[in-house]
């Protein structure tokens, strides 16, 4: 299976960046794995409204030039599931014949639109807010641990 993760913005912190190579170290065993960082579009101090949405708008067309397979959008107001359900819909999609998932993490301000509109799947890791950068090292785990769980792995207990 192939998996990409489209994300905005890149890694600035250390422990960060040793968190996410840990996990795509050990998910190059299950599959291949591809990231894909994104610039974040600029914007003012005080943005307004129409600053973000055009910003939004910006970052989707670049986002969708690298869209493929089974797409799944990182976003709020996605379904929130357990591991042992991630897990589970990962065999799904393999099986509904999709041979590479793509998750999208935007920047602070969230996803377009029209990212969400063509998504497969909405999915939020919890009700808390974490940076996104976190958010990635937690998606990169996650991803990591539905693949123990489909192979009956130690890892998840």
């Amino acid at each position: 299976m192939n998996i990409k993760l489209i994300v905005i913005g890149k890694l600035k912190e250390k422990y960060l960046r040793d968190g996410c190579d840990e996990y795509i170290k050990r998910l190059s065993k299950f599959c291949n794995l591809k990231v894909i960082e994104l610039d974040e579009y600029r914007l003012p101090d005080k943005p307004s409204q129409k600053d973000i949405d055009n910003a939004l708008s910006s970052e989707a067309k670049n986002i969708l030039k690298y869209c493929e397979g089974y797409i799944v959008s990182m976003c709020i107001e996605g379904n929130q599931i357990s591991s042992e359900d991630l897990a589970t819909k990962f065999e799904s999609i393999a099986l509904n014949g999709y041979g590479t998932i793509t998750f999208i993490i935007g920047s602070s301000f969230g996803l377009d639109s029209t990212i969400k509109s063509q998504s497969n799947f909405k999915l939020s890791m919890s009700k808390m807010t974490f940076t996104h950068q976190i958010a990635r090292m937690l998606l990169l785990e996650q991803i990591y641990r539905a693949f123990q769980i489909n192979n009956n792995g130690k890892y998840h207990k």
